[in-house]
């Protein structure tokens, strides 16, 4: 095992980040996302929240999110156990293990993690997985991380690693379900426009694993739980589809969520749905089931953890810094009217505070996509959508920048993180890169990517080691106290 500093492994690089750090505004935006992904990275992460002292290993200063304890820390005394095994899964499940790793060394007596971002380990094998749809690499990695959990006594500490990215990773199909329903369940669903929970409480009712089966199989040994959150709430029934918690839903809420949003499924899941909303088929295991005995998760980073960051950055500026909310939900292109909204108020009335400002959201906004969709995601959409409205806002939005990013480094299924973008790129005047009929009409057919591609003004960042969900930063010049700078922009900027 390495003791080499792990600093390196938590910077963000964007590319032709000189391009688009242009201006004052388009730097900070820019700087804002980038400071909140690094500090959700788990080496920082295991750092603040774990510590230990000889074999005594603590976790402080987060709740006990299966028990709503507010502990200050949890404890467990690693030499009263005959192993401490390491299992989990999601995009930054491999980053985890390694921070796990280099604090407990050879405690460890062996693991298995299923990512999509893998890393160099010792002692927990990092196992190849794929996202945002199942593959059978996948299914293959999530039988092997059943199998060892499975394997854990009485006398055993299982240490559960869950992040975003894990619904998918760990696919684990349950008897009478093929890798093909999966992805045909998980695609429609994802196009459909539910939100994360309606799509995990179908994902929990078609697994061996999730909905708090994996805690059942990890049973009777002790389970320790550490969550990345990138759901809205932190709800560790909802991370990663709840492997380790009791699960409040039911074959029927499934069914219920694939009737609201019209989604037609394979034989073979209308068919395990309907048999369990019957009785026929065990429910998942809920709050007061014996598997969570002995069983705590603790939500050790989430939306909050990056929003901080961001803040931080943006008033060192001298920038006064807002959060919004770190549960913004619903339609990408309207959320994004909404900011914008905001911004334009900002600048105009200095409500609700002052410029130069910066705006900051977090949360989870999803599209719904058509018959025949385009090429993007939701940061790529909210940020097209954006810059359509900022452009009408004429003198108002002058020096507003924004910044809108999925923290992983993938929005959607595309290789971009998301996109940044001012309130010049679209319009009709000779400033503008983009006409507003150009981006409407890549708004209205999904299909953001290729034209903001052309502008310059997608970010990419390749895979972060993270995942806490979306990270926004609307940034709204001004002169900055004791300061010559400004929000007004460099000569040639987009």
């Amino acid at each position: 095992m390495s003791d080499a500093p792990d600093d390196a492994d938590r910077s963000v690089t964007v590319a032709d980040r000189e391009g688009h750090a242009g201006d004052p505004v388009r730097e900070l935006a820019l700087d804002c996302v980038v400071a909140g992904i690094e500090a959700a990275h788990p080496a920082g992460v295991v750092d603040d929240a774990l510590a230990l002292d000889g074999d005594r290993l603590t976790v402080a200063g987060v709740e006990d999110a299966n028990t709503a304890h507010d502990d200050a820390t949890a404890a467990y005394d690693l030499a009263a156990y005959d192993r401490v095994l390491v299992v989990g899964a999601g995009n930054a499940a491999g980053h985890f293990a390694a921070a796990v790793e280099r604090l407990l060394g050879g405690r460890i007596a062996e693991g298995a993690v299923v990512t999509d971002d893998p890393v160099e380990t010792e002692r927990v094998a990092v196992l190849p997985g794929d996202h945002p749809t199942p593959s059978e690499t996948g299914v293959e990695s999530a039988r092997r991380v059943r199998a060892l959990t499975a394997d854990a006594g009485a006398d055993d500490l299982v240490i559960g690693l869950l992040t975003g990215g894990g619904s998918a990773l760990l696919a684990a199909p349950a008897d009478g379900i093929g890798l093909d329903d999966l992805r045909e369940t998980t695609e429609a669903l994802l196009a459909s426009g539910a939100t994360i929970d309606e799509i995990n409480a179908v994902r929990k009712h078609l697994s061996a694993v999730k909905g708090g089966r994996l805690a059942r199989a990890a049973a009777p040994a002790d389970v320790l739980g550490l969550a990345i959150s990138d759901v809205t709430g932190d709800d560790p029934a909802v991370i990663a589809s709840g492997p380790l918690s009791p699960d409040p839903t039911t074959y029927a809420d499934a069914n219920a969520v694939l009737d609201r949003y019209g989604v037609d499924t394979p034989d073979a899941v209308t068919a395990r749905l309907d048999r369990g909303a019957a009785g026929e088929v065990a429910e998942t295991p809920e709050t007061g089931d014996p598997a969570f005995d002995g069983v705590g998760v603790r939500i050790v980073a989430s939306a909050r953890t990056a929003l901080n960051a961001a803040r931080e950055v943006a008033a060192a500026r001298g920038y006064d810094p807002l959060v919004l909310s770190s549960r913004v939900r619903g339609e990408a292109r309207e959320a994004a009217k909404t900011h914008a909204a905001v911004g334009e108020e900002c600048r105009a009335a200095g409500d609700p505070v002052a410029p130069p400002a910066v705006l900051l959201s977090a949360g989870e906004v999803t599209v719904t996509l058509g018959a025949d969709p385009g090429e993007g995601g939701p940061n790529g959409e909210f940020a097209l959508s954006a810059a359509a409205e900022l452009d009408a806002s004429g003198r108002d939005g002058e020096g507003i920048a924004v910044a809108s990013v999925d923290t992983d480094g993938i929005d959607g299924a595309t290789d971009a993180a998301g996109a940044l973008i001012d309130d010049r790129l679209v319009g009709d005047g000779p400033e503008a890169t983009l006409s507003r009929d150009a981006a409407a009409a890549a708004l209205d057919e999904h299909d953001a990517y290729p034209l903001l591609d052309g502008a310059d003004a997608l970010v990419r960042t390749g895979p972060t080691g993270t995942n806490v969900n979306d990270l926004r930063a609307v940034v709204v010049g001004g002169r900055v106290a004791g300061s010559e700078a400004s929000g007004s922009r460099s000569e040639g900027t987009k």
